[in-house]
């Protein structure tokens, strides 16, 4: 094994815009236009809309830092650089510890889809999810300059189905469909607003990417900018079709784009559809196993995390001793799934509240870091307030911080008493 301290600059702007598509768009474009017309029809178009403009601070705001600060701790060498190594360890594990419960789910939410459009059992849903995390472990091994361009082609196949959807279900779009307009008053507007949020997460990820950016001032800002128009018209045009056809109500607002899908190819629609989205789920799980090994080492780095985490491979210089944590995390969430210990629902519920704070911990970062750019501040002021609203609503799930939180103490106390009696010995 290699024990350099530094990891390859590989990712061109070409694969840093893959990447970041693949991290923001995930299975939510397949399945929350539909819910998202349930609750306020024609009119969540609006919310939409509004998500779509405020997508580009909540880009730019982690594009921005990415760009000044290059560094495989992401958000958490931000807030590092902001507020002290403590916060800033502590904000890295919060994200550490999403990954292993968020990509499993990610990749049980694509396999789900795939295994009810084939009539599949719950065996194989399993195995598939499986199968596609091995492929992101597999793919972040190799290394990010493979992964970037497999990410390229992954994200073409996406896009164009989706294109050739949102096309091909023009034709069935109808004046009728969009009256009445705002069925439900203006309070489900927001409602939806706050549920679409989620769709729009993700630019946090390809922050522990950036070390490995041959530019990061290109990558980063040009990358994100770019994603963010790509990402906020295929949504905004995906929900469109999606209230224009009124297939959100013909057979559960969940599998509405489905619906089209298999509406448009026939036969083979539910095929394509399941394919789909075991791609759209596979290009997230790469973003994000890709950014929770690159922050495992970057932790381990600073002493902050098992100096076994900070083990990279001899042969592609890639984080393994993170990979290989991920690859028992993913072990336990599957079978704790599979022997029916844990519900998908309670998988879902428990990072919320991490990728949060997450995100709220490099947007306060931000608003420190960038005070040479008053237009740099004002966007992650507005990224923060936008995300602290959402927060009161992770529930019951903010206990999952809580542990994580109890547990750094606990460590930290005990390597520091380890020190402490180390040197008294000495």
């Amino acid at each position: 094994m290699n024990h350099h301290n530094e990891l390859k600059r590989t990712i061109g702007l070409p694969q840093a815009i893959a990447l970041y598509i693949g991290a923001v768009l995930g299975s939510g474009v397949l399945i929350v236009p539909g819910i998202a017309a349930e609750i306020s029809g024609p009119a969540s178009l609006l919310a939409w809309g509004l998500m779509t403009l405020l997508v580009i601070p909540l880009a730019l705001s982690m594009g921005l830092l990415s760009a000044k600060y290059p560094n495989a701790g992401g958000v958490s060498y931000f807030v590092t650089q902001a507020f002290g190594a403590k916060a800033g360890s502590l904000v890295g594990w919060f994200f550490l510890m999403s990954v292993p419960i968020g990509a499993p789910v990610v990749a049980l939410t694509g396999a789900g889809y795939m295994t009810a459009a084939m009539g599949w059992g719950n065996g194989l849903r399993v195995a598939l999810a499986a199968g596609m995390l091995v492929v992101g472990l597999l793919i972040n091994l190799i290394g990010m300059k493979v992964a970037g361009q497999v990410q390229i082609v992954v994200e073409v196949v996406i896009i164009a189905v989706l294109v050739i959807a949102i096309i091909g279900a023009m034709p069935y779009i109808k004046s009728a469909n969009f009256r009445p307009f705002m069925p439900h008053g203006w309070m489900s507007v927001g409602q939806t607003a706050a549920i679409l949020f989620w769709c729009f997460i993700g630019w946090e990820a390809v922050s522990h990417l950036s070390e490995e950016f041959l530019d990061p001032q290109r990558a980063a800002i040009k990358g994100v900018l770019i994603t963010a128009v790509i990402i906020g018209l295929l949504y905004f045009l995906t929900a469109f079709v999606t209230v224009g056809t009124h297939s959100y109500q013909e057979s559960g607002s969940d599998v509405s784009l489905v619906l089209l899908i298999r509406k448009l190819f026939g036969e083979t629609g539910a095929m394509i559809a399941g394919l789909t989205s075991v791609f759209i789920c596979t290009a997230t799980i790469i973003a994000y196993v890709g950014a929770a090994s690159r922050l495992a080492f970057a932790l381990a780095r600073q002493g902050d995390a098992p100096r076994q985490m900070g083990i990279l491979s001899k042969r592609y210089s890639t984080p393994i001793g993170g990979l290989g944590f991920l690859t028992f995390c993913f072990i336990v969430v599957l079978s704790l799934y599979y022997s029916g210990s844990v519900s998908l629902t309670t998988l879902i519920q428990l990072p919320n509240a991490t990728f949060i704070l997450t995100y709220l911990g490099g947007c306060a970062a931000g608003i420190r870091l960038l005070k040479g750019s008053v237009w740099g501040v004002g966007i992650c002021w507005l990224s923060f307030l936008s995300t602290i609203i959402v927060f009161p609503f992770v529930g019951w799930a903010v206990l999952y911080p809580l542990v994580i939180t109890a547990g750094f103490w606990i460590s930290r106390q005990i390597r520091s008493r380890t020190q402490y009696f180390r040197n008294i010995s000495e």
